[in-house]
């Protein structure tokens, strides 16, 4: 069995959502245990973890097309945010045109800001979230119609 960095964020999350201050888990591959203390700063506490996401690589969202489009579905759980700050105009609206790459919004997870990035060029069919809106993995974020 291998942990994933997005079951690793998926695991973290639900971790400090409870009241559970010890989890520890072990496979074939990896021991690891998570302790949290009063503060409710989460510890790793096991080195013999062996990670399988290189440092510096970010999930991407996910993006598969069906009739009505490109579906852009959430990596991971966290909080979706249209704009990169309060009072500022959203990354995108319904009807505008993206190219491949281009910032469609930022799912917060965990103190850390991740761009959803268009998969394809194309136009922004729909919006299925809302600024602030707790979201979770695999959600459809948004569908575009690919140029």
């Amino acid at each position: 069995m291998e942990l994933t960095f997005q079951q690793l964020q998926e695991l973290l999350l639900v971790l400090q959502q409870t009241s559970i201050t010890t989890f520890h888990l072990k496979s074939d591959a990896f021991e690891l245990t998570l302790e949290q203390g009063q503060t409710g700063v989460i510890s790793a506490v096991s080195p013999s973890v062996t990670p399988v996401v290189a440092l510096g690589e970010r999930p991407t969202p996910e993006a598969k097309e069906t009739k009505k489009g490109i579906e852009v579905t959430s990596m991971m759980v966290g909080t979706f945010y249209a704009a990169p700050a309060p009072g500022e105009p959203p990354f995108v609206q319904v009807g505008d045109r993206v190219q491949a790459g281009q910032t469609l919004g930022i799912v917060e997870a965990m103190k850390t800001m991740n761009e959803i990035e268009a998969p394809a060029s194309g136009e922004i069919i729909e919006i299925g979230v809302e600024n602030g809106q707790p979201i979770e993995f695999g959600q459809v974020l948004m569908r575009l119609r690919p140029e």
